[in-house]
């Protein structure tokens, strides 16, 4: 964690009615081609706004992992599962860096609002194909810099889709797509090749 890191404090701006307006979840899914039995990593799941829809739509043969180095946030996700009846969801604390899932266990992996917040995106990247298995995808949602706040982070602390694509390159991701998410944001995906 860093001083960049979303606080647990502020969890309820996550699953804010403005949120899903400006970043509705259907939007983001429907570019995900999610598939029934698929294995996802949401990293940064902080109280699991992706999480249970993508557990919906990967179906009791998928699993997503929920990831986040906040284990506050993590309980947040284990009462809306309680709530959900939901059994395709795991929670475990991890970082970007580290995230203690198995290698080459995951069909795909999404980043969420996480990015900006990273201090090493080699490392990250590193960790990413270490557990995407053969011709898996990773999708980075993140802040669009030059956009006038609120919402998000501070505007020197937003990364631009040519930075995040240029580092996917360089770590041996082919970019799939980039594109706006929002008013506010962009999503970019990039293919493990292997």
């Amino acid at each position: 964690m860093n001083e960049r890191t979303f606080s647990s404090s502020q969890a309820h701006r996550l699953d804010a009615a403005e949120r899903k307006e400006w970043l509705p979840i259907a939007g983001v899914l429907d570019r995900l081609a999610l598939r029934p039995g698929m294995r996802v990593a949401d990293i940064g799941a902080g109280t699991g706004y992706f999480s249970l829809p993508i557990a919906e739509d990967v179906g009791p043969d998928g699993v997503v992992f929920a990831v986040d180095v906040q284990p506050e946030m993590l309980a947040f996700i284990e009462e809306k599962l309680k709530a959900a009846g939901a059994s395709n969801v795991r929670c475990s604390v991890g970082e970007a860096v580290r995230t203690g899932l198995k290698e080459k266990n995951c069909d795909l992996i999404l980043m969420s609002y996480l990015w900006h917040e990273l201090d090493d995106v080699d490392i990250v990247l590193l960790e990413a194909q270490r557990i995407l298995a053969d011709g898996g995808s990773i999708a980075i949602v993140d802040w669009k810099p030059g956009v006038v706040r609120p919402p998000g982070p501070p505007l020197e602390q937003r990364i631009a889709v040519e930075q995040v694509a240029e580092s996917l390159q360089k770590a041996g991701f082919g970019v799939r797509s980039a594109e706006n998410m929002g008013p506010f944001g962009y999503m970019i995906v990039g293919g493990c090749g292997r």
